[in-house]
Formats: C-alpha cells, structure tokens, sequence
C-alpha cells in the first residue's frame, strides 16, 4: 500500500498542496496533463523552483488569461468536474472537496448549501488546485492519504465578506475533530481551499507512519513567516511489511454500580460516536465490591465525543486515557454476491503477502434470519464465492 503524508509544517494551502504533488514525482507537466481532462479555460500555471529559507521547492502560481470568472455555485462546480475526462475517482473525490467547503459556508452564513456561491474558492484557480492535487495523487499511485496536525495562524483575513478573524470560520467549520495547534504565525496557515482537501482526502491524522519512503515533495506558499520556512512537504513511501503505525487514545472507566444490562447501549452508543473498538473486563474493586473494566479505543479527534458519551451514559464519575501505537495491516472492503444476498468481506494483508478474508457477522446474522439457514452455511457460502472454502479465508497475494 503507498500512503502520501501531508507534513503540514507552517499550514496548507490549495496551491501548497498542488506544488507539493508536482515536486513529488510526476512534475508541473504531469499536472498539466492530469489537468487536460478538465474542460476548464482562461488560465496559466506557473511553476518555479525557489529556494526558502535555504530549502529548495516548487512555487505555484494561477495566472488569469481571461475575463475574471463568475461566481460559482456547487452545482455549476459538480457539473463542470462531472463533464470532464477526468476518471470516475478523481471527479468523486474532487466534488467531495467542494461539497465539503459548501457545507462548512452554509454552515457558516446560515444558508441552505444551494444558495453558497463560492466567491474565493469558487474562482479558477481553487478549482485547478482541488482538480490537480487530486489527479496528481492518483497519479503517484497513492493508495491511502494520512496528514499531520495542523497549525493555526492568528490576526485577520479580508474577504468578499469584509475583514473576518483568523483561522476563518470557515476553516474552524471545516476542521471540526481534526487534531490542531496555535501557530506563532501571523496571518493565515490554513486556508479553507487547503483544510478541504485534507479534511476530504486524509483518512487520518497524526505522525508520520512506519513506510519505506519512496519520494519527497516540497510546495512553497506565498508568504514569508519569521524564523521558518512557508512550505508543505508530502511524503510518499510504501507501508512496511509489519503494518502501519497510528495513534490511538485508550479511555478506561471503572465501573462498579452500572447495571449489567445497560453494558449493551452502553456499547452501542460509544461505537456510535467513533469508538474503534470497546472491550469490559471484570474486576473485582475497593471494598471487595464486584465490577467492570471498561476500554474503549478511538482516534485521537474522537476523545471529546467518547468522553461525553461515558459521561451521558455510564455511572463512571471519572475517565482515565493515554495516547497508544497501534500497528494495523492494509486493509480493504468488497462486497459478495451470494444466492442469499450480499456479505461485506474484510481482507487483510499479512506480512508474507497472504490475504485474509473475514465475512462481516452483522450481514451473516442478518441473512441467516431473513432465510432461516444457519450462520455456518452461509458463512461457507460466502467464502466459496471468493475462491475458497476454508474460514478464515486465505490466498496468496502476487508481488
């Protein structure tokens, strides 16, 4: 599996991102190709080679050839990706970063997401940033996008809107469960346009994982900051044959007075609001009182929602928590067609490059009431359509 790393060092900017994906591999001309798919005129890209602060990188810049464009609404947006040649991933992917800066303006103004006109995102060259940072990641072969923490700048910022504060409410909108930092820096760090595509295209934050890094890419920004240099790297390797490394939060409550038949919504509820998994222990408490270790793991920008559903819904008057590694195989999901109906199939992909197949139990279950067959044969039904019969499924990955 190759992972691109967002390394958000002083921010993220469209045209930070874009440069980085260029500088990493498949260079301004790449971009122009991955570009030509997209029925989009009235514009130039220009790429230099700069130097900040003694680091070398790529520096983007959208040059307007035409009439300045009109405001665009998501519809107008979706349209014109939808229309183009780009591949079926990219348009999905690219009007998902777009449907996500509508929401958080909606969000924002107080209007419905059909009335949102993109006024700064909306122009050209936010539209060739999304487009191209997209494409070019596909380019790159990239199979799974991680990014850093990110840090927010402080002062102002004038818009169509009049002067807002920094980080714009759109942005704070957009990045909602999204690990964040102050930044000494004045000015703006995080652009909208920015927060967008890693809000969309990351599927995790946090350090840089365990990979054999393959290629790095340097975008540079506009602006100068004091002491540090303006620019995004973007990381690019294959995951080590071990798995990949993330950071998990362990919460544990001791409970000693909540009734046993509540553990069940208990549970429900806390995977409900992101819980990567919940496990309880028995034990045995102060006063020789019998009870129940409770553990709950979940990403990092889950914390607060996990902590208030124990809260809301347990008898627990305190939580402990500490931040974990956690080693996971590449993973991945498909669908499986049986004479009984579909099952979701998990495969995981073992060091030695055997693949690993478990039917989903909740579509078993679901199946085996609505048919009246028991959970084995349709178990075994499943795992012959993939190729096998054997539980857990097993087959030999090519290299």
């Amino acid at each position: 599996m190759r992972i691109a790393y967002f390394d958000c060092f002083a921010g993220v900017s469209g045209n930070m991102a874009l440069a980085a994906v260029a500088d990493a591999g498949i260079g301004p001309r790449g971009i122009q190709e991955a570009l030509a798919g997209l029925k989009l005129s009235g514009y130039r890209l220009h790429f230099r080679r700069r130097q900040e602060q003694g680091l070398a990188g790529l520096k983007l810049r959208v040059e307007l050839t035409g009439r300045r464009p009109r405001h665009r609404n998501l519809e107008d947006i979706t349209r014109l990706i939808r229309r183009s040649r780009l591949s079926p991933e990219v348009k999905e992917k690219s009007i998902a970063v777009f449907a996500a800066l509508a929401r958080a303006e909606a969000k924002v103004h107080r209007v419905p997401v059909p009335e949102v006109h993109f006024h700064e995102v909306g122009a050209v060259d936010a539209i060739v940033d999304v487009v191209g940072t997209v494409a070019g990641l596909q380019a790159l072969g990239v199979d799974r996008v991680l990014c850093s923490p990110l840090p927010l700048g402080r002062g102002e910022v004038l818009c169509l809107h009049g002067l807002l504060p920094l980080p714009a409410p759109a942005t704070l909108a957009l990045l909602r469960g999204v690990p964040v930092y102050g930044s000494a820096a004045e000015g703006e760090t995080v652009t909208p346009t920015g927060a967008a595509l890693v809000r969309t295209l990351a599927q995790d934050f946090g350090p840089l994982p365990a990979m054999t890094l393959e290629k790095t890419g340097v975008g540079l920004g506009d602006r100068r900051l004091p002491g540090r240099p303006n620019l995004l790297r973007l990381i690019v390797g294959e995951v080590l044959a071990g798995g990949e490394d993330t950071v998990v939060v362990e919460l544990a409550a001791n409970l000693d007075d909540l009734p046993a038949e509540r553990f069940d919504y208990l549970m429900e509820q806390l995977f409900a609001a992101g819980a990567l998994d919940v496990l309880v222990l028995p034990a045995q408490m102060k006063k020789n009182r019998p009870g129940a270790l409770l553990q709950v793991l979940a990403r990092p920008q889950d914390r607060l929602t996990i902590l208030r559903t124990l809260f809301l819904h347990s008898t627990t008057l305190g939580v402990r928590y500490r931040e974990l590694y956690r080693t996971v195989l590449p993973r991945r999901t498909e669908t499986v067609a049986t004479r009984f109906g579909k099952v979701r199939v998990k495969w995981a992909l073992r060091p030695d490059r055997r693949e690993t197949a478990h039917p989903e139990y909740d579509d078993l279950r679901r199946l085996a009431r609505r048919t009246g067959r028991t959970l084995a044969e349709i178990e075994a039904e499943v795992l012959r359509q993939s190729g096998s019969t054997r539980s857990p499924q097993s087959r030999k990955v090519r290299q």
